[in-house]
């Protein structure tokens, strides 16, 4: 059920969206002259994919977890993008195609060993990665590696459809604060 409203709402997302992403698109090429970001994540049953974003740091920034990164990689209209959470609007394509969910944990990077593990032991793997859930809600990243796996799988195990709304509602109007970045 929960898989049919991810088609139904990407869909519904990227068509009515569209005039929003070119013009984001644009923006974005002025800003870093590559407003499209690519980067292979961890996926169900841990099969890598290619997530895409807007891009919101610097072309060369180092492939590291947000947290790792620093601060001054971020641009100006990046630092835009990510506090309106824009930068996840091009996520609806890996949605669509089936990669990811609206509502799942946040995938992570394969150098990020730690949380692979204790999500693998954990069972949340054996969903889609999503775009928002119970830890970006609240404000837990991908720094803390055990609480945030056991966040996924606390939310895993009791997501239901109103779940599902609450958590996609709780983002569109701004709870949590996104992945941390270092100063």
């Amino acid at each position: 059920m929960l898989r049919l409203f991810d088609i139904f709402f990407s869909l519904i997302g990227l068509v009515f969206g569209f005039p929003l992403l070119v013009l984001l698109t644009i923006i974005g090429l002025f800003d870093t002259g590559s407003p499209i970001f690519r980067q292979v994540r961890v996926g169900r049953h841990q099969k890598p994919f290619i997530l895409v974003k807007f891009r919101t740091m610097k072309v060369d920034t180092a492939s590291v977890a947000t947290h790792l990164a620093s601060s001054s990689s971020i641009t100006k209209f990046g630092h835009f993008l990510r506090r309106t959470k824009l930068d996840e609007l091009p996520q609806l394509w890996n949605v669509l195609k089936g990669e990811m969910s609206l509502v799942g944990p946040r995938p992570c990077l394969f150098n990020q060993q730690e949380l692979i593990d204790e999500r693998a032991e954990r069972g949340v793997y054996n969903t889609r990665p999503g775009i928002t859930g119970l830890a970006q809600v609240n404000g837990i990243d991908m720094s803390t590696p055990r609480l945030l796996a056991e966040t996924d799988q606390r939310m895993l195990q009791a997501l239901t459809v109103r779940e599902y709304f609450k958590y996609i509602l709780q983002t569109v109007i701004g709870k949590g604060s996104g992945d941390r970045v270092k100063n």
